[in-house]
């Protein structure tokens, strides 16, 4: 395994492209399966998390070839609609393949997902909407069994809680049922937008509601051409680096117009952030002003960027209060930052984060995707030396990200881990 050292105390400058989102990219790769032929999807990041959503493709028959950043989907030879446990076991959003399976095939068996390692997230969502559209669902030896007697039927669900999963996996359901369906409560981050604009182009009629989304069932797509959305958490990333780390950097390619939250809420602590149509500059606060705020569903403060604020936070000038009410447990980045230096106590969904003056370096473990990105960005403000050991977690989600924070002025380098 990897580690990454990091000597802090090098500002940031200059200028850096956000790449293609990995939450963008995930469910247009399945949606492919709704259609017979290749699809071609452009600036795609490469990351662990595409790899393996790759290789689920490639196990139900699809051929996938990526260059550069194109890749093409080619749907035309699916046969096996099964997506197993040694690939969806590393990433949870393998489970998006669900839903196309059903919708076109009628029948699919995908095991039950896996991630990162914080805390229960059901798929509870997934199955009762889809059961709403008329399919059979058998849970056994950890795999979801789900079949339809030709098309799904057009159906209304209402989500008891907002779910970016399951939203997409019943849109793209419901996009080849019978008649028309109705979902209401439906998540409204970026991501979802991104897969609702390609299917639309494939030829779906779906219809954006206040409740929701309207979708009328059509018999079949058309594979088509779309770029990948840029990565706003990633972009939300670098401001952390940014402001824990000093300098000035500018980001290109930001999906700025996703970002109000989470630029207003890094205002907040005291950087400048100017912002042009596709990109934005962001100088770091002399001192890090503390802050009381929650997470919450889009367009609020996004769950994705709360381990990186805490890290954020940990430097400010005073007492902050950080609740996270999507994911009640995802701190597992507490006591690795406490580690730095850090301190931090929780009480519950909430942590109260007492500014320090300074962290110092030490080593720390990776624990997920987003806590390895906290713990690079404390790293950058840390005195002496940090060791992120269990990097692979970070790999899932940032493409060369020791390489771009390099380019930026960083002191990071990735070394083989020989105690592993």
């Amino acid at each position: 395994m990897d580690k990454f050292i990091i000597t802090g105390g090098h500002p940031l400058s200059g200028t850096l492209r956000i790449g293609g989102s990995k939450n963008g990219s995930l469910p247009l790769m399945a949606a492919a399966l709704l259609t017979k032929g290749v699809t071609t999807l452009t600036d795609v990041p490469h990351l662990m998390d595409v790899r393996t959503m790759s290789n689920v493709l490639r196990v139900i028959g699809a051929k996938v070839f990526g260059k550069g950043k194109v890749f093409k989907i080619d749907t035309t030879h699916c046969d096996h609609f099964e997506a197993p446990y040694d690939l969806v076991k590393t990433m949870r959003a393998s489970f998006y393949v669900l839903g196309p399976l059903l919708a076109r095939y009628h029948r699919a068996r995908v095991s039950l997902p896996g991630g990162c390692a914080w805390g229960p997230r059901p798929v509870d969502l997934h199955l009762r909407g889809l059961e709403a559209l008329g399919a059979t669902i058998n849970t056994d030896a950890g795999y979801v069994e789900a079949i339809s007697k030709g098309r799904l039927s057009g159906g209304s669900f209402e989500f008891d809680k907002v779910s970016v999963g399951a939203t997409a996996n019943l849109i793209m359901a419901a996009v080849l049922a019978k008649g028309k369906s109705r979902l209401i409560n439906t998540a409204k981050e970026p991501e979802v937008t991104g897969l609702i604009l390609f299917l639309r182009k494939m030829g779906a009629k779906i219809k954006e509601i206040k409740e929701g989304v309207e979708i009328t069932g059509v018999p079949e797509l058309k594979p088509v051409r779309m770029k990948v959305i840029p990565d706003r958490i990633e972009a939300g990333t670098f401001l952390s680096a940014v402001c824990l780390s000093g300098g000035k950097v500018r980001l290109e390619n930001c999906p700025v117009s996703d970002m109000a939250s989470a630029i207003d809420t890094f205002q907040k602590t005291g950087m400048t952030i100017r912002t042009d149509r596709h990109s934005l500059t962001a100088e770091a606060p002399k001192h890090i002003r503390p802050l009381e705020i929650s997470t919450s569903p889009y367009p609020g403060f996004p769950t994705d960027l709360q381990a990186q604020l805490m890290a954020v936070l940990s430097r400010a000038d005073g007492v902050s209060i950080l609740t996270d009410t999507v994911y009640h447990d995802r701190f597992t980045h507490v006591p690795e930052l406490n580690r730095l230096g850090a301190q931090i106590s929780l009480q519950n969904n909430t942590a109260v984060i007492r500014g320090v003056s300074s962290l110092s370096g030490a080593p720390v473990m990776a624990t997920d995707l987003r806590a390895s990105a906290a713990l690079v960005a404390a790293g950058l403000s840390a005195k002496g030396k940090t060791e992120i050991s269990r990097v692979y977690h970070i790999d899932r989600g940032y493409e060369r990200i020791e390489i771009k924070l390099g380019a930026l002025g960083a002191q990071i380098e990735r070394i083989k881990d020989k105690s592993m």
